[in-house]
């Protein structure tokens, strides 16, 4: 009997290896951050308020820390993400530690803010129109903190979500503003406007219509881009090198101008993105007269 040769068995695939407990930290660490900075916010509102009567420069310090913090909280709650992605660490408990603190710093936040900077100060010349002026801007406010809800809600339960009107299929999107750009438009504005509170009428009912608009974006199937399928890791061409560098370096010498122009790019661009879709389905462009193409029978012929 002919000896038979032994199959060769596959290479077993090692299997990842599960990172250290304590690499679970780093990005509740960050989580950490994001919800002391939402709750310095809250209070720094509060002070603001407390303090206008006595001295309104002391009141826009407080409100400037408080735009300051949520700014900073949304930078933490990037890099929460990308840590635990990077780190291979994503759970379960940090999802919905990072929904919590999601809430706080970028719902209850910025809706305080927003109120006390924009709607509490506001003075009229009837006592009737300022009532109902307070009344539409308390109700304005709490609409933006559910709208936010709502929004990280749905952002929890979706498993692959599908904007409304669907872009690039190599690309992520987000379906509606995402909190964190919601709350940052309301820092953004109220750092680069001085932080001194809104007094006059004409302008706070500007800035409820913003707090209004901002609602909407976040609760509408609009798309945004997410950038969650950028790799920094990869190898990038030196113009990206640069214009990061320009950024930054915008950020740091004129932050107050720059910030805002940039949440406002990013909020604007899911509104061009949506018309420019509608624009698209009404009126298509018209279909491009081929040249016919040559028979060689005829030819030959």
């Amino acid at each position: 009997m002919p000896d038979l040769e032994p199959i060769a068995s596959e290479t077993p695939v090692p299997a990842r290896k599960r990172p250290p407990r304590a690499a679970y930290a780093l990005p509740t660490l960050f989580t950490a951050g994001n919800i002391f900075l939402g709750f310095l916010s809250i209070v720094r509102s509060i002070h603001g308020v407390l303090h206008f009567a006595s001295n309104p420069t002391q009141a826009a310090d407080d409100f400037e820390v408080a735009a300051k913090t949520i700014g900073l909280a949304a930078a933490t709650d990037f890099l929460d993400g990308g840590v635990a992605r990077l780190t291979n660490t994503t759970s379960e408990f940090g999802r919905e530690l990072d929904s919590l603190a999601d809430i706080i710093s970028f719902g209850i936040a910025p809706s305080v803010l927003a109120y006390a900077w924009g709607v509490q100060f506001v003075t009229a010349s009837e006592a009737r129109v300022l009532d109902q002026f307070h009344r539409v801007g308390t109700f304005l406010a709490f609409v933006f903190l559910v709208c936010g809800a709502a929004r990280l809600a749905r952002f929890n339960i979706s498993k692959n979500p599908i904007p409304r009107n669907p872009g690039k299929p190599n690309r992520k999107y987000f379906v509606g503003l995402p909190i964190p750009a919601a709350a940052s438009m309301v820092a953004a504005v109220v750092y680069a406007l001085g932080s001194f509170p809104i007094t006059d009428l004409i302008p706070a009912v500007l800035w409820m219509m913003l707090l209004g608009l901002l609602s909407f974006l976040m609760v509408c199937t609009w798309r945004y881009r997410s950038f969650k399928d950028l790799n920094l890791l990869r190898p990038r061409s030196p113009l990206i090198l640069v214009l990061m560098g320009g950024v930054i370096f915008a950020i740091w010498n004129w932050s107050q101008p720059v910030l805002v122009i940039l949440a406002s790019i990013y909020v604007g661009s899911g509104i061009v993105v949506r018309l420019a879709g509608i624009v698209r389905r009404n009126f298509p462009r018209p279909p491009v007269a081929r040249p016919p193409t040559p028979n060689p029978e005829t030819q030959l012929g």
